[in-house]
């Protein structure tokens, strides 16, 4: 009987399912298109094309952006709030600023709240700044709010976020014990099970996306969960979280906003691991899928993890990869705009699709760009599971772009391109130069579908020297959350001027944090012998306003501490003061090792020469000559460990395409990747 592991990624497109044979090492890849209305329906279908029984899955791994597309596509719940009388408009007064991406946009609109004010109640209660109740609460006075918020507005879930709970949570608590008692039917969230950290807004905003996404998540995730155990699944069920590690499925219906980025967190996980394996200490990911392209830095083998971020407009104080996101992919639409191309955010799906795809889209994507342009074979497209239309393709992008800008069809494909590597170039400085790193020192990391494709051709517009596409790149995401251990984050507020005085107090709450996080651990069936625990402090200047993380050592001083912070804050800032440091948050993050797969190395180490690989020849688009010109074409199953290809050239794995430009060259590495070397 066959042991094996699964992965399972939800794209805007394609759901990716691979699967790990513990006995055999050997890797085996599904792919079906994204059911919206349902999802759990494509996750089935692509599972069962692998066509094998489940009895002997030993964990299942799924990173979905359920919660995520609810929020932006405005899909979840319809969440009411309780807090504090007197406070019922901090969700929607917020902080009076606009978005940084909006901020000279004169016809900027903000969007409706998720939250209307006719949904948000006041109830009596108070505790104060230091944690102290100053004023009680009143039971009935909860029952008749709650009750008209059920009643006379309908709602199904309540977001519960009352002052000061990160110091004192205790009236938060008590007004969920009431509610579930008079209404045990109502979807709960609570902030200080939510976050535990000060600024009201920002809590607030937080706990109302996790009431938003908490009715819809917990319904898939039983749905799913119910499906898989009728398919004879005994093993463990594991939800991907947005910051890297793992959580069972009975916890993440608890903390389902833990999840919003879940899938591109796969990929990271993924590329953290392979970068290891293969000697890497600079790494930028290029996750490019059907509906975006999600870029994160991993420095010494670390990605980067904030704890806020924004989701539409909304700040989420939430622990997540620092990845930047752009609205192209593969799907992404093309269009004109006074005369000018744009590409995204709006994509064309899995449903109609691509124009190519022949479902009925009308709208010209990347997809179809890259098909006139040479760069993909219409009649392999997926393995041949989905056979494109180049007639259709150049029809659309014909009508749609090269006739109004009064270009060729091929200049139109071509123009696509170059608009979504400026994009992505904008991306990448952000998350590189604009945090005083040189995007130079990078290997380039490059998965999802259209990874191959695209990042070769951003490394030779950049100047970058390396591209690794590693082995099967579009379902590496999947891939990676097969690498992931189960992991939980807690946190706590705690604002004092940090000296050496404070240390021990420090010291007993970080303890107070370890054991929370262990029990967590302890829950989802961890050893206390497989527990790693990382301990973070977040300080600042007194009078600052942003904070900087710091990972303290097992023994640490003041002066240590001092000395980290300063070294950091001038890589960051390019300065430091004498200004007294201030201690903001606390956080633990503990995680539980889990068996991983290992990279399997080539069985050969025999070199062969280039002329002894069979290859085909196809005319597609040379940026640099800025015409057709022929393209060696080699399928990559048969590439052997050792061998070396000259561009231009394309690999075709089915799945994926690789593009290796004039000025680059690939070599196969013993691992099976292929790294792409850039002639600066």
């Amino acid at each position: 009987m066959r042991n094996f592991s699964l992965g399972i990624d939800i794209g805007g497109t394609f759901v990716d399912v691979i699967l790990f044979d513990w006995d055999t090492g050997e890797l085996f890849l599904e792919k079906d298109l994204t059911t919206p209305e349902n999802p759990s329906d494509g996750v089935l279908a692509a599972m069962r094309k692998l066509d094998i029984g489940l009895e002997s899955a030993e964990v299942i791994v799924h990173g979905t952006t359920l919660g995520l597309n609810a929020i932006i596509e405005r899909r979840g719940a319809k969440p009411g709030i309780i807090t504090n009388k007197g406070f019922r408009d901090i969700f929607e007064l917020g902080r009076g600023d606009l978005p940084p991406e909006h901020m000279y946009d004169i016809h900027y609109q903000r969007p409706d709240p998720l939250v209307q004010r006719r949904n948000i109640c006041g109830v009596s209660g108070r505790v104060n700044v230091f944690g102290d109740v100053e004023v009680e609460l009143n039971k009935q006075e909860i029952i008749k709010a709650t009750q008209y918020l059920v009643d006379e507005q309908g709602l199904n879930s309540i977001a519960i976020c009352c002052l000061h709970s990160y110091k004192n949570p205790s009236q938060e608590n008590q007004i969920a014990e009431i509610i579930r008692e008079a209404f045990p039917n109502l979807h709960l969230s609570i902030s200080n099970q939510v976050i535990r950290e000060y600024r009201e807004y920002e809590r607030t905003c937080t706990t109302v996306l996790d009431a938003y996404i908490r009715p819809i998540f917990e319904n898939y995730v039983d749905e799913l969960d119910r499906e898989l155990r009728g398919m004879d699944f005994a093993g463990n069920f594991l939800i991907m979280r947005s910051s890297g590690g793992t959580m069972t499925a009975k916890i993440a219906k608890r903390r389902p906003l833990d999840s919003v980025m879940s899938g591109p967190a796969g990929g990271i996980v993924g590329a953290k691991y392979l970068a290891k394996e293969i000697g890497l200490d600079h790494v930028l990911t290029m996750d490019f899928g059907g509906t975006s392209l999600d870029t994160c830095v991993i420095e010494n083998a670390e990605p980067s993890v904030i704890h806020e971020s924004r989701l539409q407009h909304h700040p989420v104080l939430i622990p997540s990869y620092d990845i930047r996101c752009i609205g192209a992919g593969g799907g992404s639409i093309a269009w004109l705009e006074e005369g000018m191309l744009r590409l995204g955010p709006q994509s064309a799906g899995a449903n109609p699709g691509p124009i190519a795809y022949d479902r009925g889209g009308s709208q010209p994507t990347l997809t179809d760009a890259a098909l006139i342009l040479g760069f993909i074979d219409p009649v392999n497209f997926l393995n041949g599971q989905l056979p494109l239309n180049l007639e259709l393709a150049k029809q659309g992008i014909e009508t749609e772009l090269a006739a109004p800008m009064d270009i060729s069809l091929i200049d139109a494909a071509a123009l696509v391109f170059s608009v979504l590597i400026a994009q992505t170039e904008g991306a990448v400085r952000e998350i590189t130069v604009e945090q005083g790193k040189d995007y130079k020192d990078f290997s380039v990391l490059a998965f999802g579908g259209a990874g191959p494709l695209v990042a070769p051709l951003l490394a030779l517009e950049m100047g970058i020297p390396t591209t690794i596409i590693p082995k099967v790149p579009a379902a590496f995401s999947a891939w990676g959350m097969l690498m992931s251990d189960i992991a939980t984050d807690v946190s706590r507020t705690f604002i004092a001027e940090l000296t050496e005085e404070l240390i021990p107090e420090i010291e007993v709450k970080l303890d107070d944090l370890q054991n929370e996080a262990e029990e967590s651990l302890a829950q989802q069936g961890i050893a206390l012998d497989a527990m790693v625990i990382i301990k973070n402090l977040e300080i600042r200047y007194v009078g600052q306003e942003h904070t900087i993380k710091l990972q303290i050592p097992k023994t640490y001083s003041h002066e240590l501490l001092r000395e980290m912070f300063d070294t950091a804050h001038e890589s960051r800032y390019g300065h430091c003061t004498a200004q007294p440091l201030e201690l903001v948050n606390l956080r633990v993050t503990g995680i539980g090792q889990l068996n991983k797969p290992s990279l399997k190395k080539a069985s050969s180490n025999v070199k062969q020469k280039i002329d002894d690989i069979g290859c085909s020849y196809r005319d597609a688009y040379c940026f640099k000559e800025k015409s057709l010109t022929t393209f060696s074409i080699y399928v990559r199953s048969i590439l052997p460990q050792g061998i070396e290809i000259a561009g231009p050239a394309i690999i075709d794995e089915g799945t994926s395409t690789t593009v290796i430009y004039t000025s680059q060259s690939c070599y196969v590495n013993e691992y099976g990747q292929m790294i792409i070397t850039t002639t600066l």
